[in-house]
């Protein structure tokens, strides 16, 4: 396995939305922007981290004069639209809700840096594969997005930082951090979307036509989930000091495994195309036509590619741990709630607006000859269950997820395939690579669109590399199985 490169800073900078000219429309005062109940829960998961990787054949030099400008430009003018991104979270003592607050002097920290690798020796391509590399090879192009601490025992967090690392000769690689609590998937595919679209052409028509929507308003609590969650963050925070170092940032986090140590894993991405799903299909179809059961209620790609993946990964991990087959194991994904709610929140709209799905199996079934089948069961009817009620149970959401990430068998979905983060295109085409970082330390799976097979899907997956190697097996295997 290759030692990974460190990285060179350049740069370390602000950026700040622009100021106000009588040809942008005027941003909001400053101000105080409140959470709503879809945002409380994601006070208690650390950031995601995506990774963008582009080609880009010119020396480090060219790229910081003719490029970094545009970027940073557009960027600021980015910012202009989406400025809650610009602006801290506060986490007050109790009985003060966290908030967002906008200031004068909001900025995103961007960081500029330089592979260390010589331009010939192939960094770049290595990085942009899909078979297994060291996840150390990675977490020196994530951004840092640290926690501070003002007065009282208040926490201020940035909600957004940005690198941009240059493979001189080869590409640059776009590395995101940013709290989940600020921006779905959806928002942050609005944010990185209108972004590129102003590096390729920053026309202030543009700037009004991609403007999001802040109306807290348009989220309605009809269940009384905000006092919930509310209740459920102040009794964690109780429990935490008013510092603001790593350890105590782990206390106030579910699912994040604070200090992990990655010098033994290794990443892989594993690509899913309509004739894998098809031959899953088929399989499934035939055994249950067979047998007289029932079809699952959902057989879409996703319910497909996470039901095989899903038992992969309980076979990956029956093999490697102490587990019983009497063991419960978890499969959880976010279910979008614009498309789900009784009433219109517009897609335009700034923020979270997602619920959480939540299957669980007892690992013998899952290990059986059924074990698809029971996972596309278990999977679908989830999903069923969120389309007919998008808040049974939500009371629990909290409460259910330190359940599910304390246990030793689960695996949590980040991404979305519908997302289509592969046409993001800053003016030097599509991605070579996306990347998910944050499942590092999560054990989860990250889902985006295939980049070159349509209608495919790429799971990227960080395990062991031991245990890495035992799931290529389990993959390999039963994709042979279903031929």
């Amino acid at each position: 396995m290759a030692i990974h490169s460190t990285v060179k800073v350049l740069e370390h900078c602000k950026i700040s939305p622009p100021p106000t000219t009588s040809s942008t429309p005027p941003p909001p005062p400053t101000t105080s922007i409140p959470l709503t109940f879809f945002d409380l829960p994601w006070l208690f998961f650390s950031p995601n981290q995506p990774l963008f990787f582009y080609g880009y054949h010119h020396p480090t030099s060219h790229f910081l004069s003719k490029s970094l400008p545009t970027l940073k430009q557009s960027l600021s003018l980015t910012l202009q639209l989406f400025f809650p991104f610009s602006a801290n979270l506060f986490l007050p003592p109790k009985p003060h809700k966290p908030h967002f607050v906008r200031t004068q002097n909001d900025h995103v920290w961007l960081t500029v840096a330089e592979s260390s690798a010589a331009p010939d020796d192939g960094e770049f391509r290595r990085l942009t594969r899909y078979n297994p590399r060291s996840v150390s090879e990675f977490r020196s192009l994530v951004p840092d997005l640290k926690t501070s601490v003002s007065g009282h025992g208040q926490r201020d967090l940035p909600l957004l930082s940005v690198q941009i690392t240059v493979f001189s000769g080869s590409g640059f690689c776009l590395g995101f951090a940013y709290h989940h609590v600020a921006a779905d998937g959806r928002t942050f595919d609005n944010f990185i979307k209108t972004w590129s679209s102003l590096c390729r052409d920053s026309a202030v028509s543009l700037l009004i036509k991609k403007s999001p929507t802040f109306d807290r308003t348009a989220i309605v609590d009809r269940y009384g989930l905000e006092e919930i969650f509310l209740k459920e963050w102040f009794q964690r925070n109780r429990n935490c000091s008013s510092s603001a170092d790593e350890e105590e940032e782990g206390k106030l986090t579910i699912g994040s495994e604070t200090g992990a140590e990655f010098s033994g894993m290794v990443r892989a991405t594993f690509v899913f195309d309509l004739t894998h799903m098809d031959r899953i299909k088929k399989w499934i179809v035939t055994q249950c036509l067979t047998r007289n059961q029932a079809l699952p209620v959902h057989l879409s790609p996703y319910v497909l590619t996470c039901s095989f993946v899903w038992v992969c990964l309980v076979r990956t991990f029956f093999q490697n741990g102490n587990y019983f087959g009497e063991d419960p194991s978890y499969f959880g994904f976010n279910a979008g709630g614009i498309n789900r709610l009784d009433y219109r929140v517009p897609a335009s709209y700034f923020g979270n607006c997602i619920g959480f799905g939540r299957s669980m199996v007892v690992m013998e079934e899952l290990l059986g000859e059924d074990g698809m089948i029971v996972a596309a069961n278990a999977i679908g009817n989830t999903i069923k269950r969120l389309d007919k009620a998008l808040f049974d149970g939500a009371e629990k959401w909290v409460s259910d997820w330190e359940v599910f990430f304390g246990s030793d068998n689960h695996v949590m979905v980040s991404g979305s395939p519908k997302v289509g983060l592969y046409k993001t295109d800053f003016g030097w085409g599509r991605p070579k690579k996306i990347e998910e970082i944050s499942i590092d330390k999560k054990r989860g799976i990250s889902l985006v669109e295939s980049r070159d097979f349509e209608g495919g899907i790429e799971v990227g997956l960080a395990l062991p590399k031991l245990h890495m190697d035992d799931f290529i097996s389990a993959l390999s295997h039963g994709l042979k199985v279903l031929q």
